[in-house]
């Protein structure tokens, strides 16, 4: 497996992404409680087929571009709104970024590592390790990377986070991820209840940190990726409930830019698992 992994690593982005995309949509016909899933997303966010029929080989683009990012050759990447980022900096309060599963949230946090990580802003990212072994070991090298540090998705992980932010540094979380049991609220999110994550709110309430958005939108052909960086919007509330609807929003209008590139196949309206 891993001298697979090594090998898609070489191959040219393009090749990769053509590859994925069929990928994506064979796994689209063949499974049918994941196209039941997926189509039941989209339907939930009010959208036509023509808005996200591309996000199905989209998906598969995900994961095939991943030996690419992860140890292969730098991909190209341009950015679109970088003096929001670059004045949130000099505040010198920490930022928080916040990452749905839009295009391609690998490469916000490498970007960002790359062109202020290795200047004295380090990013720290919140991750979950996955149970294979081995993929586990890859994930960690990879995110673990000059620029970049991680926190594991664990009380002490947490702890690192409101510590990185209260020393002005920054971090980065996809808040639209379901927590476990106990660790977030039912909120609307496109209109129907989702479990929704409080840690997003909580970590820029408590340490006055600034918001941005961030997200990667993936080029046709193999063309790279833009990181798009914007402010959320709105003040956020003092009241962590209610904050965490407004990140929720804002979640939304970003996925409503893009949908064709969101992970529409993502289980957002679960039921959250135990958190003990």
């Amino acid at each position: 497996m891993l001298l697979f992994f090594k090998i898609l690593s070489r191959l040219p982005l393009w090749l990769l992404h053509v590859m994925g995309a069929l990928f994506g949509w064979l796994i689209f016909i063949l499974s049918a409680s994941y196209r039941h899933s997926f189509r039941a997303n989209v339907y939930k966010a009010g959208l036509r087929w023509w808005q996200w029929w591309s996000a199905v080989g989209a998906a598969g683009k995900l994961v095939a571009e991943i030996p690419r990012l992860w140890i292969g050759k730098p991909v190209k990447v341009t950015w679109n709104g970088e003096q929001v980022l670059q004045d949130a900096l000099k505040a010198d309060k920490g930022v928080v970024f916040l990452t749905p599963h839009l295009g391609c949230f690998e490469i916000t946090a490498q970007a960002y590592a790359e062109q202020y990580g290795l200047n004295g802003r380090p990013m720290t990212v919140l991750f979950r390790l996955p149970r294979q072994q081995w993929l586990a070991d890859w994930v960690r090298a990879s995110r673990q990377r000059p620029g970049m540090d991680t926190a594991p998705s664990t009380l002490a992980g947490v702890k690192k986070l409101f510590k990185v932010l209260k020393s002005g540094q920054c971090v980065g979380l996809l808040p639209d991820q379901v927590p476990p049991e106990g660790l977030g609220v039912w909120l609307p999110f496109f209109g129907h209840n989702a479990y929704t994550m409080t840690l997003s709110a909580r970590l820029a309430i408590q340490t006055g940190a600034t918001v941005l958005l961030a997200w990667g939108e993936r080029l046709s052909w193999g063309r790279g990726y833009v990181v798009h960086v914007m402010p959320l919007g709105e003040d956020l509330s003092s009241e962590v409930e209610v904050a965490a609807g407004q990140i929720n929003r804002a979640m939304e209008r970003l996925i409503r830019l893009a949908p064709g590139q969101y992970l529409w196949g993502y289980e957002r309206y679960k039921a959250p698992r135990d958190g003990a």
